[in-house]
């Protein structure tokens, strides 16, 4: 598990410590609303039970999402990442951010990094990120990372967009 940063952020490894902020980011009503899939964490015993999921997804992939925070306040506001469950359609990139942050580019910023990561550090030419097709917000954090709409699909009974991006290539001529 890795730190890294951005100019107005940092992207650490979820503890212990974000249980509480997390459950309060997935519970508000205009986050929940955006949101295709992110566990429960409608109590703490569901919110512990979900920072271990992140936690351990580092330990079983090589990869997962940070905690994001943000370096004037050192508040957590949100959480980014790569995941790939098993199952999955290939390894998603994945943003949500505390509803009183957005329109701020937090989300793009650190996906942005976030994506940048996994280019240096997973063996993966491609990514996809699944959105409700009325998310216009998350719409434009995937466009503004360079992510193009590739199709639909369905997760967990409902209709999304599935956006995605490919490694960029050099070719060399030696």
């Amino acid at each position: 598990m890795v730190t890294i940063e951005t100019p107005r952020l940092v992207l650490r490894p979820p503890d212990a410590s974000d249980v509480v902020p997390f459950m309060e980011i997935h519970e508000d009503p205009e986050v929940a609303g955006t949101v295709v899939i992110v566990g429960k964490t409608g109590n703490v015993p569901a919110a512990w039970q979900y920072v271990a999921t992140l936690v351990g997804y580092w330990h079983l992939r090589g990869f997962g999402q940070w905690a994001v925070v943000e370096k004037s306040t050192g508040e957590l506001i949100g959480r980014v990442g790569p995941w790939y469950p098993e199952g999955w359609p290939g390894i998603e990139l994945g943003w949500i951010i505390r509803h009183s942050r957005w329109n701020n580019g937090f989300a793009t910023e650190a996906s942005q990094r976030a994506l940048e990561w996994v280019w240096e550090n997973v063996e993966t030419d491609h990514i996809i990120s699944r959105i409700e097709p009325d998310n216009l917000a998350s719409i434009r954090v995937a466009e503004k990372i360079g992510e193009r709409l590739e199709g639909e699909g369905v997760l967990n009974g409902e209709n999304v967009h599935v956006y995605g991006i490919r490694r960029k290539t050099t070719n060399v001529e030696g």
